[in-house]
C-alpha cells in the first residue's frame, strides 16, 4: 500500500489518515494461486488536469502486473453515462466495482443491483447520498476542509476590509462543489467578504473561462477576489482577467483547489495568491481495499487523505518535483 505523505514541506506525495482496524495486504485466490480480480471504474470524465492524474494512478494501481483486470468507463460528467456503465459492469460479473460519482445523489436502485449480485462497491475520490450499507468504503480526500483551508486564507488575507468576490463553482450536485462551497463560507462567516455572484464551471478550463467573461462584464473593477474550486477553473478565469485588463492575483486575488502542476505554476508567478492540495494519487489505496474487501478483511468505512497548502514560497519549492 503506498502511502501518501501530507503537508507542504512534502507535497506531491499524500498522508493517509487511517481509523480502525484495516488490512494492509492482497487478496488472492483460495489455495496460492493468485486469481486476476476484475474491476470495473466508473470515472467521472476528463474534465481537468486533476482528473487526468487521478485517472493515470488508478490506471497504473489496477494494472495486470498487480494482478487486475481493469474495465474503465468515463462518463462525460453525465449521471445517466455513469449509472449505465455501473449496470454494465454488474451485467458483466465483475469481481468489484469502483465509482468516482459524477453527483451525489441518484445511485441507490443501481448500488441495490450490485449487493443483490454480490459485487462489492468502492467509492474513489467523491462521495454519495447512498446509504452506506451500499458500499464498503470510500478513498479520498475532505473536500470540507478544503474549503475552509481556503476560505481561512481568504479571511485572514482579505477579510477585514470590504471585499467583493465572485465563485466559480465545481459541477452542480458534485460532492467537491457541496462540501467545499460550505466549508469556505464557514470560514468567511463575519467577515467583510461579500459574495457578488457564484456560478458553474463545472471544473472545467473552458467554462471557468466563459463565466468570468460574465463575471467581469457584469460586474467590472468590482470583483476584489475569486474563489475557483478547482485549478482548471482559476486557470481558465486568467485568459479572460487579462482580456479585461486586469491583472490576476493583483487586481483580483485569486484562491482556488487542486495544487496540479499549472495551478501552482500560476501561483509560482503571482498570477494565483493561494492553492489547496487535493492530492489525486489514490489509486494504489484503493487497490489495496478492494483486494482486502474480496479477501473479507475488515476495512475502514473511509480513508481521508491530509492534503497540504501552498503560498508563492511553497509553490516554487514544490514544482520541481511536483507528480501531477
Amino acid at each position: 500500500m503506498k502511502k501518501f505523505l501530507a503537508g507542504i514541506a512534502v507535497v506531491g506525495v499524500l498522508a493517509l489518515a487511517l481509523t480502525g482496524c484495516s488490512g494492509g495486504g492482497a487478496g488472492g485466490a483460495a489455495g496460492g494461486a493468485k486469481k486476476i480480480i476484475t474491476v470495473g471504474f466508473a470515472q467521472t470524465g476528463s474534465e481537468s488536469g486533476w482528473r487526468a492524474a487521478n485517472t493515470l494512478s488508478m490506471k497504473s494501481a489496477f494494472s495486470t502486473k498487480n494482478g487486475f483486470k481493469l474495465i474503465f468507463n468515463a462518463a462525460d460528467n453525465k449521471p445517466e453515462n455513469q449509472i449505465a456503465a455501473v449496470h454494465s459492469f454488474i451485467n458483466q460479473g465483475v469481481d468489484a466495482i469502483v465509482i468516482a460519482a459524477v453527483v451525489t445523489t441518484g445511485w441507490d436502485d443501481v448500488l441495490k443491483e450490485a449487493k443483490a449480485a454480490k459485487i462489492p462497491v468502492i467509492l474513489e475520490d467523491r462521495t454519495i447520498d447512498a446509504s452506506p450499507s451500499l458500499y464498503a468504503s470510500w478513498i479520498g480526500d475532505d473536500f470540507t476542509k478544503e474549503g475552509v483551508t481556503a476560505g481561512a486564507w481568504a479571511a485572514k488575507t482579505l477579510g477585514a476590509t470590504a471585499t467583493n468576490m465572485v465563485v466559480l463553482e465545481g459541477t452542480t450536485g458534485s460532492s467537491p462543489a457541496i462540501d467545499r462551497a460550505k466549508g469556505f463560507s464557514s470560514s468567511i462567516a463575519g467577515t467583510k467578504i461579500t459574495t457578488l455572484d457564484s456560478q458553474t464551471g463545472n471544473f472545467t478550463r473552458a467554462d471557468g473561462k466563459t463565466v468570468m467573461e460574465g463575471f467581469l462584464q457584469k460586474y467590472g473593477k468590482k470583483i476584489n477576489l475569486l474563489f475557483a474550486q478547482n485549478d482548471d477553473m482559476g486557470l481558465g478565469a486568467l485568459d479572460a482577467i487579462k482580456a479585461a485588463g486586469e491583472t490576476p492575483g493583483t487586481d483580483i486575488q485569486i484562491v482556488s483547489i487542486d495544487g496540479t502542476h499549472d495551478g501552482l505554476t500560476a501561483l509560482s508567478t503571482g498570477e494565483f495568491n493561494y492553492v489547496v492540495e487535493c492530492n489525486p494519487l489514490l489509486g494504489d489505496k484503493v487497490a489495496s481495499v478492494v483486494k482486502d474487501v474480496l479477501a473479507g478483511k475488515a476495512v475502514d468505512k473511509a480513508y481521508t487523505a491530509v492534503d497540504g497548502a501552498f503560498d508563492k514560497a511553497a509553490a516554487i519549492a514544490a514544482l520541481p518535483t511536483r507528480k501531477y
